[in-house]
C-alpha cells in the first residue's frame, strides 16, 4: 500500500479500477497511487485469444494487476499491467490488504484528530515510522491490539500514543492473542545448568501437541525465563502455557531441582 505518489516498482501487485476499456485494451486508474494510470494491453487481460474484452472487464470495476513495467520517457509515465498474470489467490490476498491498508488509514486519520493533527500531519509525525517498523500501517494496528507492549520495544513517545493504543483496542480483532508468564527454575546438581536447558526443551516440545501455537523462552536473569505464547485464542493459550510450565517444573523437581511459575497479566 502506497503512501506516496511514487510510481509501483516491477512486479508488484496493486489495485486498480477500471476508467476506460478500448478494442485494444484497458485503462486503469491505481488506487494505491494517487492520480497515475496503467495500460493493460489485449494480450494481458486474459489467457488465450481475447475476442471482447468486455467478456473479461468493465468499466468501474476493482481489479488487481501487476506491474509488467513502467515507461517513464513520457511526461506522463505509462505503467504497463497484466491481469492474466494475477492467480485467485494473489488477487483475494492483495483485496484483503488494500482493505486492511484503507481501514487503517481511517484509524490513523482518527488518533491525528484526536491531537489535533490532520491525517497528513499523523503520516509525517508517527505514520511512517510505524510503517518502516512494522511492514505496514495496519499491522502497527494490529500488533498494538495483540500486544500494547509493541510500541515499548520501539520506545515510542508522544501525545498520540496513548490514542493509538484506545483505537486499535476499540478497532482491530486480533488474529491470534499473546500471553506470556515468568518460569523460575533452579539446580543445585553440578549440572544445573544442562538440567535446566533440558527443562525448557521440555516445556517447548509440550507446545508440539497444539495447533497454531507458537511458543518461545527467553532469559531474563538467573533464575527467571519468561514463556511467550501466541495462540488463536486465550483459552488455547492459557492451557499451553500452564502446561508447559508444569513440564519443566515436573522435570526439575525430579532432579533435586526447585520450580514455579508465575502468569503474567
Amino acid at each position: 500500500m502506497a503512501y506516496t505518489n511514487d510510481l509501483p516498482d516491477d512486479g508488484e501487485l496493486v489495485v486498480a479500477t477500471v476508467r476506460q476499456v478500448k478494442n485494444f485494451g484497458v485503462v486503469v486508474t491505481l488506487d494505491e497511487y494517487p492520480d497515475k494510470e496503467g495500460f493493460i494491453h489485449i494480450a494481458e487481460v486474459a489467457s488465450g485469444w481475447v475476442k471482447y474484452i468486455r467478456d473479461h472487464v468493465r468499466e468501474g470495476q476493482k481489479i488487481v494487476c501487476k506491474v509488467l513495467g513502467i515507461d517513464e520517457r513520457k511526461k506522463n509515465p505509462v505503467v504497463d499491467l497484466s491481469l492474466k498474470a494475477v492467480n485467485q489467490h494473489q488477487k483475494r490476498d492483495k483485496i484483503q490488504q488494500w482493505k486492511s491498508e484503507q481501514k487503517a488509514q481511517k484509524l490513523l486519520e482518527l488518533a491525528s484528530q484526536e491531537i489535533g493533527l490532520t491525517y497528513q500531519e499523523g503520516l509525517n509525525e508517527f505514520g511512517y515510522d510505524l510503517i518502516s517498523d512494522f511492514g505496514s500501517l495496519f499491522k502497527a494496528f494490529e500488533m498494538t491490539a495483540i500486544d500494547e507492549e509493541a510500541l515499548s520495544s520501539s520506545d515510542y513517545k508522544g501525545p498520540w500514543v496513548e490514542p493509538f493504543k484506545r483505537i486499535a483496542r476499540e478497532n482491530i480483532v486480533p488474529p491470534y492473542v499473546i500471553i506470556s508468564g515468568i518460569l523460575e527454575l533452579t539446580s543445585r546438581d553440578e549440572e544445573g545448568m544442562p538440567l535446566i536447558k533440558e527443562a525448557l526443551s521440555k516445556a517447548l516440545e509440550r507446545c508440539t501437541g497444539f495447533n497454531e501455537v507458537k511458543m518461545q523462552i527467553f532469559y531474563v536473569g538467573a533464575p527467571r525465563y519468561r514463556i511467550v505464547i501466541e495462540a488463536p485464542d486465550y483459552k488455547t493459550a492459557e492451557s499451553v502455557i500452564q502446561e508447559a510450565a508444569q513440564e519443566s517444573i515436573n522435570f526439575i523437581m525430579s532432579r533435586s531441582g526447585t520450580g514455579k511459575f508465575i502468569r503474567k497479566t
